[in-house]
Order: C-alpha cells, then sequence, then structure tokens
C-alpha cells in the first residue's frame, strides 16, 4: 500500500517562499507520477504541480509557472515543491498525489486515476 506523508505548509506572507515536501512508501513501480493538487475553499481542485519519478517529465499550472518548482529525489522517494513569490490566491489545501496509471502531464491537466494514493494534505496560507 502506497503511503505519502507530507511537510511543510503554514503561513506566509506574500511575495514569501515556501517548500513542501512528500515521501513517498510501499509501491515498486518504477513508472509514476508524483504531485500536488490543491483546492480553496469555494474553488475547483487545481492540479499544481507533478513530475516523473523516472524522468524529467514535469507538469506546472499556468497559474503557478515561473514561480514554483518540482523536483523528485529518487534516492529517498521523495518530492519537494518549491513556492517562491506566493501570492493570496496560493492559499489553499494542497494534497500530494501518486499515480502508477498514467503520467504527469496527463495527471496533472486530467487528474489522477481512481486507484491514485493521496497524502493527508496540508495547508498554505498566504497573508497579503
Amino acid at each position: 500500500e502506497v503511503h505519502l506523508v507530507e511537510s511543510g505548509g503554514g503561513l506566509v506572507q506574500a511575495g514569501g517562499s515556501m517548500r513542501l515536501s512528500c515521501a513517498a512508501s510501499g509501491f515498486t513501480s518504477s513508472n509514476y507520477a508524483i504531485g500536488w493538487f490543491r483546492q480553496a475553499p469555494g474553488k475547483e481542485r487545481e492540479g499544481v504541480s507533478c513530475i516523473s519519478g523516472s524522468d524529467s517529465t514535469t507538469y506546472y499550472a499556468d497559474s503557478v509557472k515561473g514561480r514554483f518548482t518540482i523536483s523528485y529525489d529518487n534516492a529517498k522517494n521523495t518530492a519537494h515543491l518549491h513556492m517562491n513569490s506566493l501570492k493570496p490566491e496560493d492559499t489553499a489545501a494542497y494534497y500530494c498525489v501518486l499515480d502508477t496509471v498514467i503520467g504527469p502531464r496527463a495527471m496533472g491537466v486530467f487528474g489522477p486515476t481512481l486507484g491514485a494514493s493521496w497524502g493527508q494534505g496540508t495547508q498554505v496560507t498566504v497573508s497579503s
């Protein structure tokens, strides 16, 4: 069973930076995508950024391009989301997701498959 443990999150002022991490365990597939989705109250869920566990393929939502960077430490099976120039509209609950069926771009655009694994979520609040 896949287990995702998230860390990071909290309160930051607009323009600030924050890093989210997601440690994955319990899977054997060498082909998977891992990334973050976010959801703010009253808004639809949005794919923020995803990365392949086997190559450098990445996905970024247009709203975060140039500000967020995703990386993956294969040795530790841990993904990191470096968030810079944070804006109040980045405020949301952020969820780490791992999917062994589709790639990062498909996951980011269409969402994870039903069998994907989700982390517990972490709140990011950006104050203006």
